[in-house]
């Protein structure tokens, strides 16, 4: 079999797929009867688009490739600002313009809704924000095998990008980093090798608040900072605690587990405390490392306002908040309905959330540790159908049977805030049997420069 080394196409980009990658496809003379079709998979294009890539392995059914030449460019296009854009995964958009980036989330979100059979009509242009760099209130850096420290390869999770600067993460965040960066090659530490679960520095954590100014760092390592790693570890405070006044927090965490993400098996607490302030629409809350808060605190604040304008709450409802985190629209929602509660599964959120509700003097919240199905069933058989009912997923969506339970308790008006348009219309579109219609759909862009975006949606009972 005579091995076919790679080949030149010319063609032209279709659509945008939702990790925000160019599709296209050519059709393959391979002296056969019938052409071959090859689905290509090209980063940094626009639709309608026309380049020149080379595939070296043609007789795939797909490829991922770059393009080597953009022949005919969007007037959309523009030069990327960030110098690590062409291998950094943290930016899949910083080619396109904003206005641009905002029109294909919009048509994202309306695709969705087509493929569900909902009215793509009922889907509002997506709200930008006036500020689209340096918006990121937390960051998860990854140390690389020789100490370097940085983000993921695009296409390529093994790899990480040893980064100088990062222009969605704050200025704080980046300067911390950097700190730490020193400070980690200073002492020649290692990093993590994932594939024989060996070296010491695993990942860095920059959290840092909007409203209050406050840091938080979290350093997760194999190893606790005791023995031969305490004076090193003595070091970092000394470094952090004499050039940033704003970190309120440092903490070394253990990970040993195999899972490559931020989480930890014990904490040392080496500065400050394990948690820092934030605000959000006048409410104070209190952050620990793995407390989920929206990332970009503005387009938040902006996402919070539209769930209240859109579901009218009333002081005399009973409403009920699924996944509710730490309470970001629960506290809002508490101080202008009779009565609220919360559901999350995970246990130390309800902890935040139950003081964060008595932080700010709210007095009428219930918050419940479960997961949304068995804790929406003891929610109804305690207090009965809300008149008002929220959820706030993750990206894989609330689930048919969660949805079928919330279409049989009946609430009035339904607000469904998505961080994932293709989960957000499957979910809906199990509401339309019992009743309900899609009365307003608004995105909203959180996060610039990358393909994601946030939906907010209402939803009301129809009369019989």
């Amino acid at each position: 079999m005579v091995k076919i080394e790679k080949e030149i196409y010319e063609t032209t980009i279709n659509y945008i797929d939702n990790k925000g990658t160019g599709r296209a496809e050519v059709w393959r003379d391979t002296g056969q009867i019938n052409p071959k079709k090859l689905k290509l998979n090209i980063p940094q294009t626009i639709p309608g688009e026309k380049v020149r890539v080379t595939v070296e392995q043609p007789d795939r059914r797909w490829a991922r490739v770059f393009a080597d030449e953009i022949l005919i460019a969007s007037p959309d296009r523009i030069e990327p600002q960030c110098p690590h854009f062409s291998l950094c995964g943290g930016c899949v958009f910083q080619h396109w313009n904003y206005s641009g980036q905002l029109k294909e989330k919009t048509n994202q979100v309306r695709k969705s809704f087509a493929a569900q059979g909902l009215d793509q009509e009922l889907v509002n242009e997506t709200i930008g924000t006036d500020s689209p760099w340096r918006y990121r209130n937390k960051m998860e850096f990854t140390f690389a095998r020789d100490g370097s420290l940085g983000l993921h390869e695009q296409g390529n999770f093994r790899n990480v990008i040893d980064l100088k600067t990062c222009l969605i993460a704050g200025e704080e965040t980046e300067t911390t980093m950097l700190e730490v960066l020193d400070w980690a090659k200073t002492h020649q530490l290692s990093g993590y090798y994932k594939e024989k679960h060996e070296g010491l520095l695993r990942h860095l954590m920059v959290r840092q608040s909007y409203a209050t100014g406050e840091v938080m760092l979290g350093l997760f390592a194999t190893e606790p900072p005791t023995g031969a790693l305490k004076e090193i570890a003595d070091d970092l405070v000394e470094r952090i605690s004499s050039k940033f006044e704003q970190v309120k927090s440092l903490v070394w965490f253990v990970n040993n587990d195999w899972a490559d993400r931020t989480q930890a098996e014990e904490q040392y607490v080496l500065a400050g405390r394990d948690y820092i302030y934030d605000e959000m629409s006048g409410y104070r809350y209190r952050l620990w490392f793995d407390t989920f808060f929206q990332t970009n605190p503005r387009q938040a604040e902006r996402l919070v306002e539209l769930a209240v304008e859109m579901a009218k709450p009333k002081a005399t409802e009973t409403m009920i908040d699924l996944f509710c985190g730490v309470g970001t629209f629960s506290l809002p929602f508490a101080s202008r309905v009779k009565e609220l509660i919360g559901v999350e599964i995970v246990e130390k959120s309800i902890e935040s959330a139950i003081r964060n509700a008595e932080d700010n003097g709210i007095d009428n919240t219930h918050f419940i540790t479960s997961d949304a199905r068995r804790g929406f069933d003891q929610v109804i058989e305690k207090f009965g159908s809300p008149d008002l009912l929220m959820l706030d997923p993750p990206r894989s969506g609330a689930g048919g049977k969660v949805m079928r339970r919330i279409g049989r308790s009946q609430p009035n008006r339904i607000v469904y805030v998505s961080c994932n348009p293709e989960s957000l219309a499957v979910d809906l579109k199990e509401l339309l049997p019992f009743g309900y219609q899609i009365d307003q759909v608004q995105p909203v862009d959180l996060f610039p420069h990358t393909a994601h975006v946030e939906t907010v949606v209402l939803m009301s009972r129809v009369d019989e």
